[in-house]
């Protein structure tokens, strides 16, 4: 199976990164933030996705209470910059969007993705790590309540994906190729860049794929931070 690293937990140093900006100019490093803001950082898949689609909209609209609890809001897609900015400009948004195509940010921050047993594989699954392609299958999601009725994750894609009129291309497909598994994350890194808060999506099963935090879920994470910070700057926010 894939080598993956586990999710990174609150109390961890936040790896370092640096990637592509795709609604500003040039690249933004861990460093423009590390002593200056806490950073709240969302890992996405690409733009295929339309439940990623959804949650960097929520974020946006987040954006002005985080900014007012001291927590700036970067988000990482896995679709090359190119591709990225034909869609964002015509979409635009202020939060400030990454392009790693590579996943790689994704991977330094241990961002689950699911990695599926052969068919005839006598290994134990253990979701999402070694996952049994029959229970995907059998899952039903409907995380925005958009759906007349729950649906297979994949199915559920291709609906939302054309009552958006979102037009695949060749640059996704090949996204979806190289990292259809992807799963997505949440982390709030304090100012001494270290991570105080995560939530990773899909954690409790395929069912839960597509299910983000919410913008309340966002804020007292935030709040919490601001009140550990304002006691002793050294406790952990709690983690989902």
């Amino acid at each position: 199976m894939q080598d993956w690293p586990a999710p990174i937990q609150p109390g961890a140093p936040a790896p370092g990164f640096a990637l592509p900006a795709v609604n500003r100019a040039g690249v933004v490093s861990f460093d423009d933030f590390r002593g200056r803001r806490a950073l709240l950082i969302a890992f996405f898949r690409g733009l295929h996705c339309p439940f990623c689609r959804r949650q960097i909209v929520r974020l946006a609209a987040s954006q002005p209470a985080l900014a007012q609890a001291g927590v700036e809001t970067v988000a990482v897609i896995n679709t090359p910059v190119e591709r990225a900015r034909l869609y964002f400009e015509h979409r635009p948004t202020p939060v400030t969007l990454l392009s790693d195509p590579e996943c790689s940010t994704h991977r330094a921050f241990g961002v689950p993705r699911i990695g599926f047993l052969a068919a005839d594989s006598t290994e134990p699954p253990q979701w999402p790590s070694r996952a049994s392609m029959e229970r995907f299958m059998e899952a039903r999601v409907n995380p925005t309540g958009e759906l007349s009725q729950p649906e297979q994750p994949m199915a559920a894609n291709d609906i939302m994906n054309r009552k958006d009129g979102f037009t695949m291309t060749p640059t996704d497909e090949k996204i979806i190729a190289n990292h259809g598994t992807q799963l997505a994350g949440h982390v709030l890194i304090d100012r001494q860049g270290i991570v105080r808060w995560a939530h990773f999506e899909g954690l409790g099963g395929p069912e839960d794929i597509g299910r983000f935090p919410s913008p309340d879920d966002l804020l007292a994470a935030a709040r919490e931070l601001a009140r550990s910070n304002g006691s002793s700057g050294s406790s952990a926010g709690p983690q989902s």
